[in-house]
């Protein structure tokens, strides 16, 4: 794989990505689309507070978003790959949206209709992150700059997970907690619409996909990278509640946010150095060498030391989370079976999101009843467990199978015509097959 191919590395290579037409537009449509659902937890735990509830009912609300939104995520990302983009992400994100301002308007009074409301926002929150890998291959054709634009989706996830909360309670500070839930879906609402109105995104179709009502999940190698990721969010969650319990032993609340942003920016940089250079070889392999990497940053926080050498640790297992996540979109673009990309990307959203669930469900009772160490040896053992499965599941994961392939790669992005992908041409096409 030559850097040449990209027509620079580093900043260049970045530059050289967000130039190609239509790509800024798609990150930074995602990304402002995806505000609803990363402010989620924290603007229902605020707006639930600010109704006069407790809580309980706060964390009761908060978990039946993240539990629809589970659920929604692989099912509209199934729809999309049937109907395309603009069929689908629009009227879910309306419909999130309104079932939000509901929520904003009848405040939690009533639990059924609150809990409805947050139901259906979650079931319906848009699959835009599925949707905007699956757009890629088609929007920047090189596999170089495929895999470049990974690693700046991984990092920008980063920075919107750190500064959508901050929104949220900046809003909630000049405004009220409802104005910033209607406010924070509006904002969501008007970028998912800035991507499926885009070029790309209205003329992208699925590749014509077999009949199977496992769809993606037939792919034992797609199987066995959830696995993998799934204990990933594992040690993520149980991060956040020992970082609670840390923060608690040192008695001072602010050191909680502190190894938080020293972890986010661990995996910013990170993320940034990895897709600044073209790799070589097999992305599986790659793979299992970062999750052994990110294995390794983890286990050294159960050591618990002072804060600043804390600080230095939570930025060192920080590092290699968004080239994992980087490396990972690669492997299933290659291992979801054709015509269920979108799907395949979002039960990825969806089974790194209930791996955080079960970390925070696991970590909670362990620094209850242990030492807060304990905690963050939780976070140790699951990205352990992340590495044995790939581990173990090498064989499978060593046949890609059906998966796409990118210009100049063994990754094709199903869309490009053989004569563009001969020619490199710079401009995409747009046209992704026919509609299954």
């Amino acid at each position: 794989m030559g850097a040449g191919v990209t027509g620079g590395a580093g900043s260049a290579g970045y530059a050289d990505v967000l130039r190609t037409p239509y790509a800024l537009r798609l990150l930074t449509g995602t990304l402002v689309g995806r505000l609803p659902h990363a402010t989620g937890p924290v603007a229902l735990v605020l707006f639930t507070r600010a109704e006069g509830g407790g809580y309980g009912l706060a964390g009761g609300l908060a978990a039946a978003y993240g539990i629809a939104t589970a659920v929604g995520q692989p099912l509209l990302g199934r729809a999309v790959d049937l109907r395309g983009q603009l069929r689908v992400q629009l009227p879910a994100a309306v419909v999130s949206a309104l079932a939000m301002a509901v929520l904003a308007v009848a405040g939690v009074g009533s639990l059924p209709l609150a809990y409805a409301a947050v139901a259906v926002a979650g079931l319906f929150t848009p699959p835009l992150e599925g949707g905007l890998r699956a757009l890629w291959p088609a929007v920047l054709v090189h596999r170089d700059r495929v895999h470049r634009a990974y690693a700046l989706d991984a990092v920008a996830q980063e920075v919107m997970f750190t500064v959508g909360p901050l929104m949220i309670t900046l809003f909630v500070s000049w405004w009220s907690a409802g104005a910033a839930l209607l406010v924070i879906n509006a904002i969501g609402l008007a970028g998912a619409l800035a991507v499926v109105t885009s070029a790309p995104s209205l003329a992208w179709r699925s590749a014509p996909r077999e009949a199977h009502w496992l769809g993606a999940l037939r792919s034992g190698g797609l199987l066995a990278l959830l696995g993998s990721f799934f204990f990933v969010g594992l040690a993520l969650g149980s991060i956040t509640v020992a970082g609670v319990a840390y923060a608690d032993d040192t008695g001072r609340e602010e050191v909680y946010g502190w190894l938080l942003a020293a972890l986010s920016f661990g995996a910013l940089v990170g993320g940034v150095v990895y897709g600044a250079r073209p790799w070589a070889g097999a992305p599986e392999r790659r793979l299992r060498v970062l999750m052994a990497l990110l294995a390794a940053g983890y286990l050294p926080l159960a050591l618990t030391p002072g804060v600043v050498p804390m600080l230095a640790l939570s930025v060192v297992s920080g590092l290699f989370l968004a080239p994992a996540l980087a490396c990972g979109f690669v492997v299933v673009d290659r291992h979801a079976p054709e015509g269920t990309v979108t799907e395949a990307f979002s039960w990825l959203v969806t089974t790194f999101g209930v791996g955080t669930a079960a970390g925070t469900a696991v970590a909670g009772p362990v620094v209850e009843g242990a030492p807060t160490s304990w905690g963050f040896a939780v976070a140790g053992a699951g990205g352990v467990a992340a590495l044995l499965v790939l581990t173990a599941t090498r064989r499978v994961l060593a046949a890609p199978g059906h998966g796409r392939e990118v210009a100049g790669s063994a990754e094709h992005g199903s869309g490009r015509s053989a004569e563009n992908d001969r020619n490199g041409a710079a401009e995409p096409g747009f046209s992704c097959g026919s509609e299954a």
